[in-house]
């Protein structure tokens, strides 16, 4: 591997399955299914919204005529729609990488079905759920890696997630909970790759994020569209400020593909990691806390109503 990684970096995929969650079109999902796809990978696109999928998968197509792509309905706000995509994909075989992509952004308060506040159900216990069925799959492979996608927000959850998260005490903050996401996606990444090693599955556990990246999460997020209005105000100029997507996805690729430990976390290398090539970066303190990482697994597993490995 170069010094500076780029997506020339990319290995052969072919013979590999790969299963990305978030395939929105434009998005970190697509751009990441997209090169995957172009060097021979059978990729998977798992997403809530099928015609959005079919939509992806055809731009993807539009690049790369004969990629190998296939579509999986995934509410990852939903227990029950993660339990029926994992049912559905038993009959895929051996997974090489699953990437934990999906997610949202500071979303107004609201609840899930199964009682969940909607971006901890999103980004941390949807994906939990996921991997956790998925599992004997990815270690089928024989070298398998489960890749999340968590975010410099990270830095700003001023305390672990440890609460029964079925509650909400106190007053609710759209941002505060969006960086306990995303710490609790390192706390998982942590966590599960000591397990895995501790049980000697052949599977690593990394995780990834984009820095600031052009893709309509924050409008998504604010206003439920990305377009019409303020929400075109707002996706337009994060867009003018911001790395382009398909460079968001970049880390997320080097995470799948390169020659990384367990728990690696890959970021962009520019300044403040907002944009650039991807490299291994650090996470914060609390993100090291190994004893908050064991809490939250656990915790976890109680909600999800599963225990792995």
């Amino acid at each position: 591997m170069s010094e500076k990684w780029k997506v020339a970096d990319l290995p052969d995929q072919t013979g590999r399955t790969v299963v990305v969650t978030g395939p929105t079109l434009g998005g970190l999902g697509h751009h990441t299914a997209l090169e995957l796809a172009r060097r021979g990978a059978r990729v998977v696109l798992a997403g809530r919204n099928p015609a959005k999928v079919e939509e992806t998968a055809g731009a993807i197509r539009g690049e790369v005529p004969d990629a190998l792509l296939e579509a999986l309905h995934l509410d990852l706000a939903s227990l029950a729609s993660v339990r029926a995509a994992a049912a559905a994909v038993e009959q895929i075989g051996a997974i090489d990488v699953l990437v934990n992509n999906a997610g949202v952004m500071a979303t107004p308060y609201s609840r899930t079905a199964d009682g969940l506040e909607l971006q901890m159900a999103t980004n941390h216990f949807g994906p939990f759920l996921l991997t956790g069925l998925l599992l004997p799959q990815i270690a089928d492979s024989g070298d398998g890696r489960v890749v999340n996608v968590s975010s410099l927000f990270h830095n700003y959850a001023l305390k672990p997630p440890l609460g029964n998260p079925r509650d909400q005490i106190g007053r609710y903050s759209k941002w505060r909970v969006y960086a306990q996401s995303k710490l609790a996606n390192l706390y998982a990444t942590a966590e599960l790759d000591r397990r895995l090693r501790e049980a000697g599955l052949p599977v690593r556990a990394l995780a990834a994020h984009p820095g600031f990246s052009g893709t309509h999460l924050a409008a998504n997020g604010q206003y439920g569209r990305s377009s019409g209005g303020v929400a075109t105000i707002l996706d337009a100029g994060v867009r003018a400020v911001a790395q382009s997507a398909a460079a968001g996805a970049w880390p997320s690729l080097m995470a799948a593909t390169a020659d990384l430990p367990g728990n690696t976390f890959v970021g962009p290398a520019g300044p403040g990691q907002l944009g650039g090539a991807p490299r291994k970066v650090g996470r914060s303190r609390l993100a090291r806390d190994e004893e908050a990482a064991r809490v939250v697994w656990e915790i976890s597993e109680e909600t999800v109503d599963l225990r792995y490995p």
